[in-house]
């Protein structure tokens, strides 16, 4: 008898093997027709895949990660299939999943035209309305070999496997694929897809490599998840930070320093509004600011464990014949300011805050705008605490958490990640660790999803995934426990019983980089930043040349209040002037002509209501500085 176990604790009996697609219909035909793949003990299997003994079940929608994955995976075999009817000489390179979609790289004399989307795309439905079964089948690795002769790629590929390994192959009709699986039951379990661009990409990422076509689409379980689909990424690309950084005159990104950012005054005042706000948010929550060297001697980076860890993603330098390291991390130097002194129980929790500007060798195909750079500013925080203090400190920083994002009206969700294979440390420790972070989340009602074995190298941690105005989520926060550290440095304090003690440290970031959280800001807002956060809060319109003396006392007069504000004393119609306020997603335009100038009042334009009338300037510099005060 086979006992399949269900996410609920429920059992159900089979006499023998059994499939997973099988125990749904058992459930039910309508659990049946949505489910896409399963997990069996933890690894995602086929629907079709059989269950030969006692096991753990998972029943995977489109709606899950994994379950989207196989969706998608099946999708670009689709994508391939179609693709060899059409054009007959090309050869396969690879074809994954990726997040919302999939690619196919293809090897053939033919370019791919926007024409070509439109014939791929109805070769596909009809590939779909096939229906074809699709089946697995292996070979052993020499017959595999022989089998794809004639394809270098698969060729390739298959050369570098294990002697000993069996060879997995998908298919459909006419149609096979190398393939590690899993995939649907049939062709027809895909019901809509779309190319979405073609682009370049050497082969296996190596430019010496042969350029390849890179067809990139996505597929869904309806046409109404396409459209919805397709709505999104043409928002997104009006929202885009990297545009609207341009266009808003806020940062950019110069090929004489790729990756490495440069502000400018508009978006060195959101940058500053940000870090003001920081800084009074940690001083009533206790941190004390520090700022640690950006350079520090390359024994530092073995000790904390970073050389072995992460040396291939830092910058080195020489200094006085001595080697040294431009710091990805603050952490290390948080411990020296730490160890510097002998703390006693009493002063523990210390807690420390930095912004602290760090550098990392991020691949150049894989920089994007802000959102991947060399070089950023790290709102890290270490908190040095006994074990005893461990869940209340978490506590104390999701809070923190809580109360920032919200401020921003983000919605979010939370992971708690445990222990990887690569990690330093006991299992005593990481289960302590693990805990405390576990009970923390359950203490505050939290729902959060487990990522296993996707921990620091020093530790679990709890990461912050924040969703914007457009659905996209962002991994931003994170809290991660570290009982290596102060290990490695000797970490030490003076404990009640007059003995030296080993304290616990909390790492923590709230933005994750200045840098990260202003790029998904300016996509969140599109562009359109709260009047807080707006890099120009006012801009004043006189309409002659005749009020420019009293659209001048306007804006000193703001100005005195710390009201950001320009005027626009060019000699343009109004209208066009308005417009380009608008187009500067300006929050409040003030407009005076001959009558205000008369009455010493103003006419008042609100960026997202347009007009509201006439005042005096003291109702509305009362009405700003009030918006202002509260984060409006």
């Amino acid at each position: 008898m086979i006992k399949i176990k269900l996410p609920d604790g429920s059992i159900k009996e089979y006499e023998n093997a059994v499939t997973a697609l099988s125990v749904a219909t058992d459930i039910s035909r309508g659990l049946a027709k949505a489910v896409v793949a399963a997990k069996v003990n933890g690894k995602v299997k086929g629907l079709t895949e059989p269950i030969e003994n006692d096991a753990d079940l998972l029943l995977l929608k489109f709606e899950d990660e994994d379950g989207a994955h196989v969706y998608h995976h099946t999708s670009s075999h689709i994508m391939a299939h179609a693709v060899t009817l059409l054009f007959p000489d090309v050869k396969l390179a690879i074809g994954p999943a990726i997040n919302n979609g999939f690619y196919y790289d293809f090897d053939t004399e033919h370019t791919f035209t926007d024409e070509d989307f439109a014939l791929i795309e109805k070769k596909m439905e009809e590939i779909i309305k096939a229906d074809y079964p699709i089946e697995r089948f292996t070979l052993p690795k020499d017959e595999a070999l022989k089998f794809v002769k004639d394809n270098p790629y698969k060729y390739e590929l298959i050369s570098e496997l294990d002697e000993n390994e069996e060879i997995s192959f998908y298919k459909q009709g006419d149609f096979v694929d190398l393939c590690a699986g899993p995939h649907l039951p049939s062709t027809g379990r895909v019901k809509v897809a779309k190319i979405m661009s073609v682009a370049g990409a050497y082969w296996r990422g190596d430019e010496k490599n042969k350029m390849l076509q890179r067809l990139y689409a996505t597929s869904f379980p309806s046409q109404t998840m396409l459209d919805e689909y397709i709505y999104k990424m043409e928002e997104a690309k009006k929202r885009d930070h990297r545009k609207l950084g341009r266009e808003l005159d806020l940062y950019d990104i110069f090929e004489e320093g790729p990756g490495f950012p440069f502000f400018f005054p508009k978006g060195m005042e959101i940058r500053n509004q940000l870090i003001d706000y920081w800084r009074k948010e940690h001083k009533r929550a206790g941190y004390g600011e520090i700022i640690t060297p950006i350079i520090l001697n390359e024994e530092l980076w073995h000790k904390s464990g970073h050389w072995d860890h992460y040396k291939d993603n830092m910058y080195f330098t020489t200094i006085d014949e001595g080697n040294y390291a431009i710091k990805p991390m603050n952490c290390p130097g948080g411990m020296l300011a730490f160890k510097r002194r002998m703390y006693s129980y009493r002063d523990l929790p210390l807690r420390t805050a930095e912004l602290g500007l760090v550098h990392r060798h991020e691949l150049s195909g894989a920089l994007h705008g802000l959102m991947r750079v060399r070089c950023f500013t790290q709102d890290d925080a270490h908190i040095f605490m006994t074990e005893e203090q461990m869940k209340d400190e978490i506590i104390g920083v999701i809070n923190l958490m809580k109360k920032i994002y919200a401020l921003f009206n983000f919605e979010y969700k939370v992971e708690l990640s445990t222990k990887p294979e690569n990690s330093m440390g006991t299992k005593e420790q990481w289960d302590i660790a693990e805990k405390a972070l576990q009970d923390a989340l359950e203490s505050l009602n939290m729902k959060y999803e487990l990522n296993p074995g996707d921990g620091a190298f020093y530790g679990p941690k709890i990461d912050f995934h924040i969703q914007d105005s457009i659905g996209r989520t962002w991994q931003c926060g994170t809290i991660q426990l570290d009982f290596q550290m102060p290990e490695r440095f000797d970490l030490t304090y003076m404990g009640a019983d007059g003995n030296k003690h080993r304290p616990i440290m909390l790492h923590r970031a709230l933005f994750g980089s200045i840098e990260r959280f202003i790029a998904i800001l300016t996509e969140h807002y599109a562009g359109a930043f709260p009047v807080w956060l707006a890099p120009v809060q006012v801009k004043v319109l006189p309409l002659t040349d005749r009020q420019a003396d009293y659209a001048q006392k306007i804006r000193d007069i703001l100005l005195a209040k710390d009201i950001r504000v320009e005027c626009d004393f060019r000699s343009e119609k109004i209208g066009y002037k308005i417009r380009e306020a608008q187009l500067e997603k300006i929050p409040y335009m003030i407009i005076v002509g001959d009558n205000e100038m008369e009455n010493n009042r103003i006419s008042v334009r609100v960026r997202k209501i347009g007009d509201i009338g006439t005042m005096f300037l003291e109702e509305f510099q009362n009405r700003i500085v009030k918006e202002i005060e509260n984060k409006l």
